[in-house]
């Protein structure tokens, strides 16, 4: 049998365990090697009956000093205790329920034990621990893997099929690097890594395991993104836009200047779309940064050239927006822009789609509807995803598949630090605005308990009287019996009764229909409405100037990237701006996320703190860019050496750009399949 047998056919495992295993996503032999320890439990150091501590767990190496005694206190109810002692004294195991116990131990046995100390009057008892006898230390002696398991599956059987596959399958496993580069990077071989990840002897070993498998999962994704990127450059010839293209023109009649940060930026993509590569961006920047007047300028670039634009934003309310804010900015330079969205009449749909086919329609802007069959362009040359984390790869690619090789252009709002930016976004090149245009006001934040809430609602009274707006954000739509959350639709009823007759109250949330939100907002935007309360639907791109303080409820409940976003709603005017954050939660690392808060507005350092306290898997679902579940390697944890990674990566690619040196046909052939099984969507074609 070899690695990528069916896992039935291992020793001891079946057709019945292996469909337990395949629950675990284990399906073939190599993905037993491949199945790693969540945790572990130091169960060889051992602890004298002297020094056990009350609650702690502990390992004693003990012998069995007397006869058990069976205890019946009530009916169903037994307590077996066995007396144990070492050097230092004397102690108890103790075990309900298990009366069978007593024909496991002789007086005399030597035994390692493991399990919790519960001193009572006096007496030390070790609870239902854990045993082995003579040589064996599996359970009980050494470093123990714990492992993610379904609840069909112990963590025994685990640790037994593993230890199998280790002995039979290991000397099977390729070693893709060299000596030589082992040695540089200095890295233990595949198959000393593998056996001491799943049973480590001590600190030491499992470091230098861990580390290996580390950086290899890190050098395989990097390098497979770094092919897919030169991959596009090499094989598609891309639109080679005029250096013309009525730029200054626009500058000039802007009302405000760019700042350093979007020329740069611009500087950047103009590049790009003038020469002959296929553009692939990723523009980054802060809530507020001036993202769209970058886009709008590379749309101006597009349509001088001669080519159309297309842009897709997640939401109706936002698509609108930029509608409005692209005719409004390019009405005196001839452009034609029209807006796609699922609301509209069939009879409005078959106009644009057939005025988009036949190139009378310059600029394109919608939702999803944009990639639906029976969207075509004449000439397509730019594709433009604003909020792009709303949107999965599949999405993204088939926007740019409406072109023969137009330009692309993501943009997001979510600060990511650069290294991260470059796992998720390997196949982009990466511009960032980092700095706000000036006159954005500060948003001072405050994090309270739900005691001050209603000295928060006088707060907000106080600004609608002086003539400004406010939002009241929740996070569910509903009230939810398993969660101790304010839904949306009771806070609405609660603000409309307190303010009733005084102040208009709205409510607006995903379930509604996409007329209804649009109108929702509109009425806001109009000053119609003076509190909105709403879901987190109002979380990306809406622009109201006047509204100028935002309520989130059960912040805690909310990623701080997410409430960062939240809280740029407001500050967009000339008015002082406030964030109040009501949390609910007691927990020391919710009041840490609130203190950061109310402490930073940069975008970069907030994103860097979410992404320190709820890891990547919370931070961004990595799956809807395509890239794969990272199997060890964490990516704010293991952040220094992913950077060794990235360098070894383009040193690699600088020697040998297509990895057909002999010495790299491991590494490619591990690329490749890498690309087969996980990357093949990621590469916009």
């Amino acid at each position: 049998m070899n690695l990528y047998d069916s896992v039935q056919y291992l020793k001891g495992v079946g057709p019945k365990r292996a469909e337990k295993l395949k629950k675990i996503g284990i399906k073939k032999i190599y993905d037993v090697l491949f199945y790693f320890p969540r945790d572990y439990e130091d169960r060889s150091s051992i602890t004298k009956i002297r020094d056990c501590k009350n609650k702690e767990k502990v390992t004693l190496y003990v012998k069995v000093s007397g006869s058990s005694v069976t205890l019946r206190p009530k009916k169903g109810v037994s307590i077996t205790k066995i007396p144990i002692k070492d050097d230092t004294g004397l102690a108890y195991m103790v075990y309900f329920n298990q009366p069978y116990i007593n024909n496991t131990f002789k007086v005399g046995d030597v035994i390692r034990v493991n399990g919790r100390v519960n001193i009572s009057y006096g007496q030390i008892q070790i609870q239902s621990p854990i045993y082995s006898k003579g040589k064996d230390n599996s359970r009980v002696g050494s470093i123990v893997p714990i492992y993610p398991l379904t609840n069909k599956l112990t963590n025994n059987e685990m640790i037994k099929i593993i230890k199998s596959t280790i002995k039979t399958y290991t000397s099977q496993l390729d070693e893709i690097f060299s000596l030589k580069m082992r040695d540089e990077l200095n890295l233990i071989s595949i198959d000393e890594a593998i056996k001491n990840i799943h049973f480590p002897t001590d600190r030491e070993t499992y470091k230098k395991s861990k580390y290996r498998l580390v950086f290899e999962e890190f050098l395989i994704l990097q390098l497979g993104l770094f092919l897919i990127k030169s991959k596009l450059r090499e094989n598609k010839v891309g639109i080679e836009f005029h250096k013309y293209d009525r730029s200054e023109e626009f500058l000039n009649k802007l009302p405000f200047n760019l700042t350093s940060a979007q020329y740069r930026v611009f500087k950047e993509i103009k590049q790009d779309m003038e020469s002959t590569k296929v553009m692939n961006r990723l523009v980054q920047g802060d809530v507020g940064s001036g993202k769209t007047i970058i886009a709008i300028l590379a749309m101006l670039k597009s349509t001088v050239s001669g080519y159309q634009s297309v842009m897709m934003a997640p939401t109706e309310i936002l698509a609108t927006q930029h509608y409005d804010e692209i005719n409004k900015l390019l009405k005196d330079f001839g452009i034609r822009c029209e807006l796609l969205v699922g609301s509209l009449s069939a009879k409005e749909k078959l106009r644009i789609l057939e005025d988009v086919k036949n190139g009378n329609i310059d600029i394109l802007v919608g939702t999803h509807a944009l990639i639906q069959d029976g969207v075509d362009f004449k000439r397509l040359g730019l594709a433009i995803t604003d909020e792009q984390h709303r949107f999965g790869v599949r999405q993204r690619a088939k926007l740019s598949e409406k072109g023969k090789t137009p330009d692309v252009l993501v943009m997001t709002a979510t600060p990511i630090p650069r290294t991260l930016a470059m796992i998720l976004y390997g196949d982009l090149d990466i511009s960032i605005i980092d700095e706000l245009p000036p006159g954005r006001k500060k948003i001072d934040t405050y994090a309270v308990n739900n005691t001050m809430k209603s000295r928060v609602f006088d707060f907000v009274k106080k600004q609608i009287v002086q003539g400004r707006q406010a939002y009241i954000v929740c996070p569910l739509v509903e009230e939810s019996e398993t969660l101790d959350l304010q839904s949306a639709t009771e806070v609405y009823q609660e603000i409309d009764e307190l303010y009733k007759d005084k102040y208009s109250v709205g409510l607006l949330h995903g379930k509604m229909k996409p007329s209804d939100k649009e109108d929702i907002m509109n009425k806001f935007k109009e000053k119609e409405i003076d509190i909105l309360v709403s879901t987190t639907v109002i979380e990306v791109g809406v622009n109201v100037p006047n509204s100028n303080i935002m309520v989130i409820m059960n912040s805690e409940r909310f990623g701080l990237a997410q409430l960062h976003q939240l809280r740029g709603r407001v500050g967009r005017g000339e008015y002082k701006s406030y964030c109040i954050l009501i949390n609910e939660s007691k927990n020391k690392v919710a009041r840490e996320r609130m203190r950061i808060m109310e402490k930073t507005t940069d975008g970069f350092i907030i994103s860097e703190k979410d992404l320190e306290l709820r890891g990547p898997g919370e931070f961004f679902g990595t799956k809807q860019h395509g890239i794969p579940e990272l199997k060890i390697a964490n990516i704010f944890t293991d952040m220094e050496i992913l950077k060794i990674a990235q360098k070894e990566a383009q040193k690699i690619l600088l020697e040998d750009a297509t990895l057909n040196l002999p010495k790299n046909i491991k590494i490619r052939n591990r690329v490749d399949k890498l690309i087969n099984e996980n990357l093949k969507e990621i590469s916009f074609n």
